[in-house]
């Protein structure tokens, strides 16, 4: 019999992370440890000896402790647990938030429990999973198996990379490169085309795929 990958389900509406309890725990490869309400109880899980998970499916607006802090407590605790986000938030702010703050995956609650399921295989083999849904990029030409594509990026878009990393805005990215915004909006579209990425969000996935930052 092989030996279940442990999660620890943290979400505050009580219908919803029991109902995600049932299905997870019928998923063969997975056990549910235990549901918290919130971040602060994640925290308070970890300063006893408890079982320590595989992966954490994390809520964000949550209170006392939203899921972006519990998230960031984790990568500088536990760094070896992942983080898979599960909300109802999909603008990009939340989104680059979560990312910066370590997680692995970002899923929508209204996904298919297929989708859940392949989702935590990915984070646990590979380290991280993002549906195009949410991150509204393909970069299937970049990790295409049969044909690789080597993307070579300018000293300067890649400076422009890093930066679209951080909380910066592009007017600030700008200042911080001596540049116009008009130039930095040109980094911006051509990086847009040759990494086949649409949104700030794609390039963050690039950069974070590729290793050239580490969040």
């Amino acid at each position: 019999m092989m030996n279940k990958i442990d999660i620890i389900i943290v979400d505050d509406h009580v219908l919803f992370s029991q109902a995600l309890n049932g299905l997870v725990s019928n998923y063969d490869e997975f056990n549910v440890v235990t549901v918290l309400n919130n971040g602060k109880e994640l925290v308070d899980y970890f300063s006893i000896e408890n079982k320590q998970p595989k992966i954490v499916l994390m809520d964000i607006q949550m209170p006392l402790m939203n899921g972006i802090e519990a998230t960031q407590w984790l990568k500088d605790n536990k760094p070896e647990i992942k983080v898979l986000a599960l909300s109802m938030e999909a603008d990009e702010d939340t989104i680059l938030k979560m990312l910066r703050a370590g997680a692995k995956g970002y899923l929508l609650k209204d996904i298919h429990p297929s989708v859940l399921q392949h989702a935590l295989k990915e984070v646990y083999a590979s380290g991280f999973y993002y549906t195009e849904n949410v991150t509204n990029t393909l970069l299937n030409s970049i990790h295409n198996k049969e044909k690789p594509i080597a993307i070579k990026l300018k000293e300067r878009e890649l400076e422009f990379l890093k930066l679209a990393c951080t909380e910066r805005t592009y007017k600030e990215i700008a200042e911080v490169m001596f540049l116009s915004p008009k130039t930095v909006d040109n980094y911006r579209e051509a990086l847009f085309e040759k990494l086949g990425a649409k949104t700030r969000i794609g390039l963050v996935l690039y950069a974070i795929k590729e290793k050239i930052v580490i969040l």
